[in-house]
C-alpha cells in the first residue's frame, strides 16, 4: 500500500476568472510565484509539463501530464517522476462580486516509500504543515502578481 498525502490551500484575488486562469497555466511564469521552481510545457489534455525544483545543482525534475483540462476553471496534472508522484489540481472559481476569484491548489502526493502506520502518522505530522506552508506562501505571491495596477 502506498503512503499518500493530501495538501490543499487557496487564495481569493481581485481579478476575473480568465485573468487568474491565464496566470495559473502560464507554466513559464510559475517561477514568479512557486519558490525555487521553473516550469515549461504545453496546454490542453495530454500535453506534457516539466518542472524543475531546486537551488543550483540540488533539486529534482517533476515530469507531468495534463490529465484534465477545463478552461478557465480546472487543470489536473499527473506527476510522473521518481520523487513526486500523484496528482496536482488547480481550480479557478469565480466568487460573488465583480472580478473576485478563488484559486485553489490541491496536491494528492504518493510518497516514494511505503511507511508503517506509526511512521506514516509522524511523516504526516511533519510533512503536511510544511507542504501547506509552501502552498500558502506560493499562493500569497500569486495573489500579489494579480494586484490591481500590476
Amino acid at each position: 500500500m502506498t503512503t499518500k498525502l493530501k495538501v490543499s490551500a487557496g487564495v481569493t484575488v481581485h481579478a476575473d476568472q480568465d485573468r487568474v486562469w491565464g496566470l495559473v497555466v502560464d507554466w513559464a511564469r510559475q517561477r514568479e510565484w512557486i519558490l525555487a521552481t521553473n516550469t515549461e510545457g504545453g496546454s490542453g489534455l495530454g500535453a506534457t509539463v516539466v518542472g524543475r525544483t531546486g537551488i543550483g545543482p540540488v533539486g529534482f525534475t517533476d515530469p507531468m501530464e495534463i490529465t484534465e483540462w477545463q478552461p478557465p476553471s480546472r487543470c489536473t496534472v499527473t506527476h510522473l517522476g521518481k520523487v513526486v508522484r500523484g496528482r496536482g489540481v488547480f481550480e479557478v472559481l469565480p466568487r460573488v462580486g465583480n472580478g473576485v476569484t478563488e484559486f485553489r491548489w490541491t496536491e494528492h502526493i504518493m510518497l516514494p516509500v511505503t511507511l508503517p502506520p506509526a511512521l506514516e502518522r509522524l511523516a504526516f505530522a511533519v510533512l503536511a504543515p510544511v507542504a501547506r506552508l509552501g502552498l500558502g506562501s506560493s499562493l500569497a505571491r500569486f495573489a500579489r502578481l494579480l494586484r490591481p495596477g500590476r
